[in-house]
């Protein structure tokens, strides 16, 4: 395996002392490469969520060109939403 060196501030010593303290892990290197696991989680999840969004931006474009939308007045803004979160509530075999 690969040796790194790296600067921990006070607190992040603490952190990780206080997790293998804790019995929790065996060492300091079990702590590091478990925060680099969580970190690799949530990059990968950002990843995800960026890919999502890109997706949903390109429909609505495409949506928006095709003219599917709904235009609304000053004010409806919060009755439509309204609207939409019942339509979400009503089970599909109510709806007609």
């Amino acid at each position: 395996m690969a040796t790194r060196n790296v600067v921990l501030t006070p607190h992040q010593e603490q952190v990780i002392h206080d997790l293998v303290q804790s019995g929790r892990y065996q060492n300091a290197s079990e702590v590091m490469r478990e925060g680099l696991r969580l970190l690799e989680q949530r990059v990968a999840e950002d990843t995800a969520k960026i890919e999502a969004l890109r997706q949903a931006t390109s429909i609505g474009l495409m949506d928006l060109e095709h003219g599917r939308f709904a235009q609304l007045n000053k004010g409806d803004l919060e009755h439509y939403l309204e609207g939409l979160s019942l339509e979400a509530t009503i089970p599909a075999s109510e709806k007609h």
